[in-house]
C-alpha cells in the first residue's frame, strides 16, 4: 500500500506521464498517425484522472504543505502557482469537451478547442512537476516534518 506521503512523488510522475502522452499525441496527429494519437490522448485522460484521484487523496489526508523558502525561490514558486492553479481547474472541462468532440466525430470543433487544450494541458502538467520539485526536492525545508 502506498503511504500518503509518497503521493506527491506519484502525482509528479503522473503529471510527467500525462505531459509525455499529450506531446506524443500532438506529434502523432501532426504526422497523421490517428491511431497513435487516439491511444496517447486516451492514455493522457486516464493518467490525468489517476492524478486527480491521487492529488485529492493526498490533500484530504495530509492537508497543505507550505512553501517556506525565502528570496527568489519564493517569487518563482508563487509565480508558477498563480498561473498553475486556475489553468489546472480550466483544463478538466477543456480536456473532456475536446475528447467528447472527437468521440462524436465533430473533428473541426475538436481541432479548434484542441489548439487551446494541448498547450494548457502541457503547461499544467509541466508546472505540476515543477511545483513538486520546488516543494519536495529543491527546497525540502518547505516540507512539514
Amino acid at each position: 500500500m502506498i503511504d500518503a506521503h509518497q503521493l506527491p512523488l506519484v502525482n509528479a510522475m503522473l503529471n510527467a506521464t500525462a505531459a509525455t502522452l499529450v506531446a506524443t499525441g500532438y506529434v502523432s496527429i501532426r504526422r497523421r498517425w490517428v491511431a497513435v494519437h487516439r491511444a496517447c490522448m486516451v492514455g493522457a485522460l486516464i493518467v490525468s484522472t489517476l492524478f486527480l484521484a491521487s492529488y485529492t487523496t493526498y490533500h484530504w489526508s495530509a492537508g497543505s504543505v507550505p512553501f517556506t523558502a525565502q528570496g527568489w525561490p519564493r517569487w518563482v514558486y508563487y509565480a508558477i502557482l498563480v498561473t498553475h492553479i486556475p489553468l489546472a481547474a480550466a483544463i478538466v472541462p477543456m480536456a473532456l469537451i475536446t475528447a467528447a468532440r472527437a468521440v462524436r466525430g465533430r473533428f473541426a470543433a475538436h481541432v479548434r478547442l484542441a489548439r487551446w487544450t494541448v498547450p494548457v494541458w502541457l503547461y499544467v502538467s509541466a508546472t505540476g512537476v515543477l511545483v513538486y520539485m520546488m516543494l519536495y526536492q529543491w527546497f525540502p525545508s518547505s516540507q512539514l516534518k
